[in-house]
């Protein structure tokens, strides 16, 4: 009465917004996916989906259905893979999701030399601003830096990364070099608004002093790291940005580190793991791609 085309037609159905917008990710006209649902539901005898002007709704069945529909989707690919690794052949659909900037200057490499090596193995990757905002079921694979954890997940810690306070030399020259971290409060600082938290509480501890949190009022916001690195650089104001993405600013002094007897939390470099994607052997070639990569680590060389 299903079939795996039916599936997988339901599960691009359920994950946009618009008829058209399935269409165009099935690579077909409108009219062909609405004749295939409409077809499905006649077979099924319920009503899967509530049309309005704006978007669609998926009605209860039509909810069970893209749940149950994913699962089953899901568990025949990893027969299929089962079977095909008894060959030692890695293959598969590989997703992987990653922060804009970290994604774009390491994962994607990782990613390249895993094709290169696997070439039936099928590349997805999606960066993100704000990993609360991704559908668990959208990826594999979630690269995140900093402090991230949920309990259903597996983790595994990729690399050390620092989070470093710093300034261009032009911007202290003009308004000083900060003593300690009350004094951030008299400086233009930027923020990240890239998630939930609350980006303007900054903490500090220190080896012989007690923690220290600081609440500033910043001058420069985005939700793009990199549009806050480049102010900095351009000696706009005060920025916490990762040891990964400044090491080479400040080894070659565009960029100053301040307060250097305080630390902020790290953020480390890390993966997490969906409910499947320790399972395949594509994730595992990915992992150890990545993790040759990082190792020794790239911005402590």
């Amino acid at each position: 009465m299903i079939t795996s085309q039916d599936l997988e037609l339901f599960g691009v159905v359920s994950g946009v917004s618009s008829l058209a917008a399935a269409a165009r990710a099935l690579d077909v006209t409108p009219s062909a996916v609405t004749q295939r649902l409409r077809q499905l539901e006649q077979r099924l005898g319920v009503r899967l989906l509530e049309r309005t002007s704006r978007r669609l709704h998926l009605t209860a069945e039509g909810q069970l259905l893209a749940q149950r529909g994913a699962e089953v989707l899901a568990n025949l690919e990893e027969l299929a893979e089962a079977l095909v690794e008894r060959r030692e052949v890695v293959t598969g659909h590989l997703r992987v999701a990653a922060p804009f900037g970290f994604g774009r200057r390491y994962v994607a490499s990782a990613m390249a030399a895993l094709r290169t090596r696997h070439p039936e193995v099928k590349l997805t990757l999606t960066l993100f601003e704000d990993p609360v905002g991704l559908r668990g079921d959208a990826w594999d694979v979630l690269i995140h830096v900093g402090p991230l954890t949920d309990s259903a997940l597996t983790l595994h810690r990729l690399a050390p990364n620092r989070r470093i306070l710093c300034a261009a030399p032009s911007y202290l020259e003009r308004h000083g070099m900060p003593e300690r971290p009350e004094d951030l409060r008299q400086h233009a600082c930027g923020v990240i608004r890239e998630d939930q938290s609350d980006v303007t509480l900054w903490r500090f501890s220190h080896a012989q002093k007690e923690a220290v949190t600081v609440r500033v009022q910043p001058a420069l916001s985005s939700n793009d790291g990199e549009v806050i690195k480049q102010w900095g650089l351009a000696g706009l104001g005060v920025i916490v940005r990762s040891e990964w993405d400044v090491a080479e600013d400040l080894r070659q002094g565009r960029l100053v580190p301040l307060l250097p007897a305080w630390q902020l939390p790290d953020a480390d470099v890390v993966a997490l793991l969906g409910a499947r994607g320790g399972r395949v052997a594509r994730t595992a070639h990915f992992l150890e791609s990545l993790r040759q990569m990082l190792q020794p680590v790239p911005w402590r060389v």
